[in-house]
């Protein structure tokens, strides 16, 4: 899986730390703290939100749901309140909200 940094230096600090870790200079926890930093943090969103998103983007649900690998009925039910996005579409919805859908597409 393919990390996604907030931005392109801190990807590049993150491969130097990287670096460092695997040479033994820094320890796991130290690692796993600054991995955590680096990486884009999960938005909570509301149905609204994500209907925005969609709409933003210009896409079906059915189109939508294709490019986060989930079904429409998903998608609707989010956009309805009735589930809330998980996992790796919680994810991907993330990634969509802050970058827009060719982070993803």
């Amino acid at each position: 899986m393919t990390k996604t940094y907030r931005s392109k230096s801190l990807a590049a600090l993150h491969e130097n730390v990287s670096d460092l870790y695997h040479a033994g200079v820094i320890d796991k926890k130290t690692m796993q703290k600054f991995d955590r930093s680096c990486l884009t943090p999960l938005i909570k969103l509301t149905p609204a939100a994500i209907r925005r998103i969609r709409a933003k983007a210009e896409v079906s649900q059915a189109v939508f749901a294709a490019h986060l690998n989930v079904t429409t009925g998903i998608v609707s039910k989010w956009e309805r309140g009735e589930k809330e996005p998980s996992g790796p579409a919680a994810k991907l919805l993330t990634l969509v909200a802050v970058r827009g859908i060719e982070a993803i597409a």
